[in-house]
């Protein structure tokens, strides 16, 4: 009697933070691809007015008596925690981290030199995206879908007059 080995064989999903970089691109949309570089772009006039604006608060807020803002309760890199992105997410999400950081503080330091020489609320309210629906939560579990979920809230943005 001949004994036949059966070799079961394990189809093992690499997991995002495994990919390699052909992995990403490939997965990639090539107009996320082509436009890269614009978005990556942005980092120049960013990094400027983050040091004008600085300079601005540390030069005259103590002269007006304003309290200063801290960047750190503006720019917060947390998302490198996250198992469930890929390294280059990882890399979007510093760069994103930075920008709407900087850009938040920004907007508050404008809006306190606003409120320190012209107090005075404007006629019409002002337009600012909704984020609640647009977000992912914070702490989803190691092998959560990301892409899914990024796929999903990408249709809804193109599908929303903003």
């Amino acid at each position: 009697m001949i004994k036949k080995e059966h070799k079961i064989f394990i189809i093992h999903k690499k997991s995002n933070n495994q990919l390699g970089l052909i992995d990403l691109i490939k997965r990639s949309k090539p107009i996320n691809l082509i436009t890269g570089p614009i978005i990556y772009a942005m980092i120049f006039p960013l990094v400027f007015l983050d040091i004008f604006v600085s300079f601005y608060q540390l030069t005259c807020f103590p002269i007006y008596k304003l309290q200063k803002f801290s960047r750190s309760d503006f720019i917060i890199f947390d998302r490198q925690e996250l198992k469930y992105l890929d390294w280059i997410s990882k890399f979007h999400c510093t760069y994103c981290a930075y920008a709407v950081g900087v850009i938040n503080l920004v907007a508050s330091i404008i809006g306190a030199t606003e409120s320190y020489f012209c107090p005075i609320k404007h006629k019409a309210k002002s337009r600012s995206v909704e984020k609640k629906s647009n977000y992912i939560n914070f702490d989803n579990s190691d092998d959560y879908d990301y892409d899914e979920k990024l796929s999903r809230i990408r249709k809804k943005l193109t599908e929303t007059k903003l």
